[in-house]
């Protein structure tokens, strides 16, 4: 699968840093943003729709999923919302200390919520994402390391209320992961 540059440089731009997308109607954040020095280490690009892409109880549409691992141990799924109004409204799911249950699953625990839109703050040229305190958890069914997935449910809710929710289904084409670099890192690697 092939995404146009702008849409991968925004998601790759929002997993890298603190985050906040927000859509086309701007969502207060309230969160001072967290300074993170951590770089992408593993990227995974999930083919498929969302059958359930919710923000604030607003349904959106999704261009793509991705899943991403820092070199902290951080990991994001991160949402392309199908935003006409804006080409990079971003949605992530993020957290720490994800698990597999067996070779066909994967939890993680969302601590905080990071958006990204085109009225976010620029950095070179792209939308700098902020951070919104978050509780919640995302389930991904399929294994990484055969590069299937079948499904990834998300749902997480603000400090201020605001709920989130996901509900990606793959098409059954392959996952395709890019190792950027090793991490150094000691965590469960989902990839394995």
């Amino acid at each position: 699968m092939r995404l146009p540059r702008p849409v991968l440089a925004a998601i790759l731009v929002s997993l890298a840093s603190p985050c906040f997308a927000e859509p086309s109607t701007a969502i207060a954040v309230n969160n001072p943003p967290a300074q993170q020095n951590s770089l992408v280490d593993m990227l995974a690009l999930m083919s498929g729709h969302c059958k359930t892409l919710k923000v604030d109880g607003r349904p959106f549409a999704c261009k793509t999923v991705a899943f991403a691992h820092d070199d902290k141990g951080r990991v994001n799924f991160a949402v392309a919302v199908d935003d006409p109004s804006d080409e990079n409204h971003v949605v992530s799911f993020s957290g720490e200390n994800g698990k597999r249950a067996d070779d066909n699953s994967y939890e993680l625990p969302v601590d905080r919520m990071l958006l990204n839109s085109k009225n976010r703050p620029k950095v070179d040229g792209l939308p700098v994402p902020a951070a919104q305190a978050s509780i919640g958890t995302c389930r991904q069914t399929g294994n990484f390391a055969a590069r299937k997935v079948n499904d990834v449910t998300c749902s997480a809710t603000d400090s201020e209320g605001r709920t989130y929710e996901l509900l990606f289904v793959s098409d059954g084409k392959p996952v395709s992961v890019r190792r950027i670099r090793k991490s150094s890192h000691s965590i469960q690697d989902p990839f394995k």
